[in-house]
């Protein structure tokens, strides 16, 4: 299944039926008035959010979605049907703004969460609304209300504890293959990452967490070069980045410090609360450096650097990935110990 993080679409909720003007007109009965009953309401859309679905291509190429109409009042004071509300699932995860003003209209972030996207028009009264003893013979109703009608635009953010930063071919679909039970695709060229790719961690049976992997940014990614612009708003909800750089690049004139802090650079560009997250540096490929020049290597890189925190690895070979994983489930059960003592 292909994977679409963004859509567009046009919700239109059921208008109400209108009411009747109707008499009551029957053998024996010669005082008999107004029995005209209401319009049924128009149908609601609601979105709601289902941890079985991670893509929107539901909404990739059905773009409209109408809500069923109230049917009109009928005499003998009976009230139409009232239209059936229209569910749409969505990923958890799930942004929707209004695309006209750019108003936030709700944020899918739990599994079953449901907001009210467009409210379906209320039905028109009957004429028997209208009886009084002044009036014991009326002949007005109201008609049905319009359903709200919306442009509404989808956003996905994956739901992720951990996201991973890193130039194309850094080795971070290597290090999710070697932590998790994923297996995004991984090959000796960049850009094999063309979409987000999701990995559960199990640090022991009741312990786990949920990393991201993006395609590679590269320099210029905030103005739109490369891929990995396009999903870093997949990292927005982590709470921790663990920023891959390759010890060992292909060109050996790179310099893996400044291709270190070029990614920083269009991370600042792009988001500056992103830019702001906590970050670990993640010295990879340690494999590839002859055991004389390692010490040097890593020093000149952590220098340059000034990470919070630095680990050496090889996700290859997954040498010092348990280390990581162990720190990170820390990391997180202390902040969430923090967030709970807070609320």
């Amino acid at each position: 299944m292909k994977f679409f993080d963004e859509a567009r679409i046009e919700v239109l909720a059921g208008d109400g039926g209108n009411g009747s003007v109707s008499f009551r007109r029957e053998k024996y009965i010669p005082l008999g008035g107004p029995d005209g009953g209401d319009g049924g309401k128009g149908a609601s859309i609601w979105a709601v959010a289902d941890r079985n679905l991670n893509t929107l291509i539901d909404f990739r190429y059905t773009r409209v979605f109408r809500g069923q109409k109230g049917e009109q009042g009928h005499g003998s004071d009976r009230f139409g049907k009232g239209g059936e509300d229209l569910i749409l699932r969505m990923p958890v995860g799930t942004v929707i703004t209004d695309s006209n003003t750019g108003e936030l209209v709700a944020d899918l972030d739990t599994d079953g969460k449901r907001f009210l996207v467009a409210k379906g028009g209320n039905g028109g009264l009957g004429n028997a609304r209208f009886k009084s003893s002044t009036n014991r013979a009326p002949r007005q109703s109201t008609p049905g209300q319009e359903g709200e009608k919306r442009e509404l635009q989808l956003e996905l953010k994956v739901l992720a504890d951990i996201g991973l930063l890193g130039l194309p071919n850094a080795g971070k679909s290597t290090l999710i293959r070697a932590v998790s039970a994923a297996k995004p695709k991984v090959a000796d060229y960049p850009f094999t990452t063309l979409h987000p790719n999701l990995g559960v961690v199990r640090v022991d049976d009741n312990r786990s967490f949920v990393i991201a992997d993006i395609p590679g940014l590269i320099e210029g990614a905030a103005e739109g070069a490369g891929l990995g612009h396009r999903f870093l708003k997949h990292l927005q909800r982590t709470g921790l980045l663990l920023h891959l750089v390759d010890i060992s690049p292909f060109d050996p004139d790179a310099d893996p410090a400044k291709n270190a802090k070029a990614i920083l650079k269009e991370l600042k560009k792009y988001d500056e609360a992103l830019y702001k997250k906590p970050r670990w540096l993640l010295i990879n490929k340690i494999d590839l450096v002859p055991e004389d020049e390692r010490e040097a290597r890593i020093a000149a890189l952590v220098k340059s650097y000034k990470p919070k925190k630095h680990f050496v690895i090889s996700a290859i070979s997954g040498d010092g990935c348990r280390e990581v994983t162990f720190a990170v489930m820390d990391y997180l059960e202390q902040h969430r110990n923090h967030e709970k003592a807070d609320s």
